[in-house]
Formats: structure tokens, C-alpha cells, sequence
């Protein structure tokens, strides 16, 4: 039983600390879209950055539930030319939850994650493909994403070659 509670605790540690350094990414980003926003009061730059890191977990894992694995990984791999309805569907998302829960107009809302997102994005396919960061590893950020229930790396690994 001991053996069990130390093994989740290290799982748990593991999908935080992913969940984190995507956090640090965000804020490393928000800058002009969050930090000097004057749309944005102070009070609330920490929450609207933890919103936009939800976004991109959401519509990642939103991906990954519906079967959408080949798409995320030729995303991760092409990027620059390769569904840039990903990252609408995560800016929308963000400007949809800016406008909802921080009473910012559409058009503000919109603005701000167009200013965000796509640079997140950038950085964040820069980080899994420099191999540096093992959270940011596509393999086991999908993993973590998909909550640890099945280890992705040989998909991944294999659809990667393809």
C-alpha cells in the first residue's frame, strides 16, 4: 500500500509539474496581451493567464478525446503550416472565457488572445520539438494530457516517422 501512495504521488507530482511549466510559459508570453493590458486590471493577470493555460489544455485534450492524435502530432511537427484551426479554436476559447468570467468586450477579449495564443503556441512546439524540457516531450505531454491512462510515446513515436 505504501508502495501504491508513492507511486501517485509521483505520478501527481509529474502531471503538476507539466501543468506548471505550461503556466510559466503563459506568463513568460503575457507580457503586452496580459500584464500591460490596460483591458485587464492587475488584480486579475494571474487568473487570465491560469484561463489561457486552461484553453490550451482543454482544446488539446478536447483533440485527443475525439480521436484526433494524427492531427496534434503533424501540428507539433508542421506547425508553421499546419492546422492553424487549432490554435483559432484555443484563441476563441480564451477570448470566450476573458469575456464570460472578466466582463472584456468581445472585440478586447479577441485581441488579447490573438495577442497571446499563437506566441504560446509557438513557444510551446518549440519546447517538444528542442527535446529539453521531458514534460513538454510531445509523447508525454499528450500522456499527461490524456490523464496517464495509456502511454502515448510509441504512438507518437511511430505516427512521427510516418
Amino acid at each position: 500500500m505504501r508502495y501504491l501512495s508513492s507511486i501517485c504521488k509521483f505520478t501527481l507530482k509529474t502531471r503538476i509539474t507539466m501543468f506548471e511549466k505550461l503556466f510559466l510559459l503563459v506568463k513568460d508570453n503575457a507580457g503586452t496581451a496580459v500584464i500591460n493590458n490596460p483591458v485587464i486590471p492587475a488584480k486579475y493577470h494571474e487568473a487570465v493567464i491560469n484561463e489561457a493555460s486552461s484553453s490550451i489544455i482543454e482544446v488539446l485534450k478536447g483533440q485527443l478525446e475525439s480521436g484526433k492524435v494524427k492531427e496534434l502530432i503533424k501540428y507539433f511537427q508542421f506547425s508553421g503550416s499546419y492546422n492553424n484551426s487549432l490554435v483559432s479554436s484555443i484563441t476563441n476559447r480564451f477570448a470566450n472565457k476573458l469575456n464570460t468570467f472578466y466582463n472584456i468586450d468581445p472585440e478586447h477579449a479577441l485581441a488579447t488572445a490573438k495577442a497571446l495564443i499563437p506566441a504560446v503556441m509557438n513557444e510551446l512546439v518549440k519546447e517538444t520539438k528542442s527535446g529539453e524540457a521531458k514534460e513538454f516531450a510531445l509523447g508525454t505531454m499528450l500522456t499527461k494530457l490524456n490523464g496517464n491512462r495509456t502511454d502515448l510515446n510509441p504512438l507518437v513515436n511511430n505516427l512521427m516517422v510516418a
